[in-house]
């Protein structure tokens, strides 16, 4: 389970490598849309751990992805609608699309206990990839104050996603 979310984590870290060593950096369009479509993908995997989980642990953690990237994908969206900015959609956001459906095709094959591990394995993988492209090539690349601070609040925020995570990983061993 441990290979298959690293697996996954490999492939998320070289589309975002590849963005970032592309010649022209992402543009706030782009960006705005890779953090979007970021954000979706982990609310919609806490919704199918809700739906799946009767791990209280799990089910908390879940909970609080929904809430906390609903929050700030909200804040996103609002965003752009200030700014009159369309999110662009691109290869990166394709690619963590077609990546967050596979992993969520297999978890809606398991159960019980090897599904709360795969789910939160793969949510520390998830957060650790998000969390590394923000800060390397995401908000560096952010031309625009007002969504590089927005990036820069949802870095932090994912952070601590991330150690909850990791945390919760290592109850369920």
């Amino acid at each position: 389970m441990i290979y298959r979310s690293s697996l996954f984590a490999a492939a998320a870290i070289l589309t975002f490598s590849g963005t970032a060593l592309a010649a022209d950096a992402p543009n706030d369009a782009q960006i705005a849309h890779i953090a979007y479509t970021a954000g979706a993908l982990d609310v919609a995997a806490g919704k199918q751990a809700l739906a799946k989980s009767k791990n209280k642990v799990v089910r908390d953690f879940a909970q609080e992805m929904v809430q906390d990237h609903t929050a700030v994908n909200d804040k996103a969206l609002a965003l752009v609608k200030k700014l009159h900015v369309t999110p662009q959609d691109n290869p990166t956001s394709q690619a963590l699309t077609k990546a967050a459906d596979s992993e969520r095709s297999k978890l809606a094959a398991m159960s019980g206990a090897s599904f709360d591990r795969e789910y939160i394995s793969n949510e520390v993988a998830y957060h650790k990839t998000v969390n590394g492209a923000l800060e390397k090539t995401l908000i560096p690349s952010a031309k625009n104050a007002e969504l590089k601070s927005l990036l820069e609040t949802g870095l932090k925020l994912f952070e601590e996603h991330q150690a909850h995570a990791e945390q919760v990983a290592k109850e369920l061993k």
